[in-house]
């Protein structure tokens, strides 16, 4: 009796695991929608920035801006997402892996001598690529900067990548992150904030932008370097929403395989616990009719 004393107490375990599971799994997939939204709510305005930006560019009129000018790299910052919470599967192990492969490319682009900033964003980013410190790397990670920044914090996380940027710190830098394609496929997608990449602006929903007669007030170079940290700003802010909706949905994902192994294990101890039962019982009859016999 002990045996199925112990089964009994499994399976209610068990039970309660799959109870668990399945309510994260209703949390993580309204966290995940809820970011979706907010993506798709971006999109059109990051792509109206790009249609501005691209009849800019396709004008015949000079312009300028820091933002977009290339220099020799010695310096690279690699901004890299990742999750605050754990449970997502693969999620961050993915991220760094990716984030490795970069590192060597760099280096082999750009000389073993070049150096390196990586800045982590997430708490478990932050533990997994603190690893990675040495001579010719630095791992920063900024204080009040996690997965779920969202609003003036992202501005200001911007500004500072600008900041470093233009102060020469950083020659060039790059953004590492998960691309939400759909719950059950996200990709690690890379893309350079700066210095922009002016071929960036000359097409809009993958459509190259005709050049068009406008009369710019009060001038190219003022709107350009007007609109530019604008579309910067819509990037950053994407990134962070796309974080954050791949995060839920690997989280999705994590949690109905947990529930799923959960439900066959259930099964599975469901049915021992019925054929030991069955087992005492026919062994209790038999010592009883053994009795009636003797």
């Amino acid at each position: 009796m002990s045996t199925l004393r112990e089964l009994k107490g499994r399976i209610g375990s068990v039970a309660s695991s799959e109870k668990i599971t399945g309510a994260m799994k209703m949390i993580s997939s309204a966290k995940m929608h809820k970011a979706e939204g907010a993506l798709r709510k971006q999109l059109p305005y990051r792509r109206q920035i790009e249609t501005v930006i691209g009849n800019l560019l396709t004008a015949d009129a000079p312009f300028s801006s820091p933002l977009i000018e290339s220099r020799e790299v010695h310096n690279i910052a690699i901004v890299i997402w990742g999750s605050d919470d754990g449970l997502c599967g693969a999620y961050n192990i993915n991220l760094f892996k990716q984030l490795q492969e970069r590192i060597s490319e760099l280096r082999g682009k750009y000389g073993e001598g070049v150096e390196l900033t990586i800045i982590p964003v997430g708490g478990k980013m932050v533990k997994a690529v603190s690893k990675l410190a040495g001579p010719k790397t630095l791992v920063a990670p900024v204080e009040g900067v996690d997965s779920k920044t969202e609003g003036e914090a992202v501005k200001g996380f911007l500004v500072s990548l600008q900041d470093g940027f233009l102060s020469g710190k950083y020659d060039l830098v790059e953004l590492l992150y998960m691309h939400f394609k759909s719950v059950a496929k996200q990709v690690p997608a890379f893309e350079q904030l700066l210095p922009a990449d002016a071929a960036n602006f000359r097409k809009a929903d993958g459509k190259v932008i005709q050049s068009r007669p406008y009369i710019f007030e009060p001038d190219v170079t003022t709107i350009f370097r007007a609109i530019l940290p604008l579309y910067m700003l819509s990037v950053m802010t994407e990134v962070f929403t796309e974080n954050r909706a791949s995060e839920q949905a690997a989280r999705v994902m994590a949690m109905q395989s947990a529930n799923d192994n959960a439900k066959k294990l259930l099964e599975q101890l469901r049915l021992e616990y019925n054929k030991l039962r069955q087992q005492s019982i026919t062994t209790e009859l038999l010592d009883i009719l053994g009795g009636q016999v003797r």
